[in-house]
Formats: C-alpha cells, structure tokens, sequence
C-alpha cells in the first residue's frame, strides 16, 4: 500500500509544497484541497475529510 498521506508530509516538510487551493470539484473529488508541488507529481488532491491536517 502506498502511504499516500505519509509521502505528501514528507514533501512538504522537504519545501517541496509550492502552493495550496481550495477547489470545488477536481475529477471525482468534491470539495477538494489541491497541493502543488515544485516536484512530480506536481499536484496532489486531499479529500475533505484529511483537511485539518493540512490545514496546520
């Protein structure tokens, strides 16, 4: 399994994170938190209920 979650932290916490927004739809997630990053994958999508980690 793929810690999804876990590898997007550590991106972050690496600087890595170039921007976040708050989207109404993106593909079949509704509402949805984008992270951009600097690195591939640019864009990685967080589903509602996972905001208030992201949040911080």
């Amino acid at each position: 399994m793929y810690p999804y979650h876990n590898k997007i932290k550590q991106r972050i916490a690496n600087n890595e994170l170039v921007r976040c927004e708050y989207v109404e739809r993106y593909k079949n997630i509704s509402p949805c938190l984008l992270l951009h990053f600097s690195t591939e994958p640019k864009v990685r999508p967080v589903r509602k209920h996972r905001f208030e980690e992201y949040e911080a």
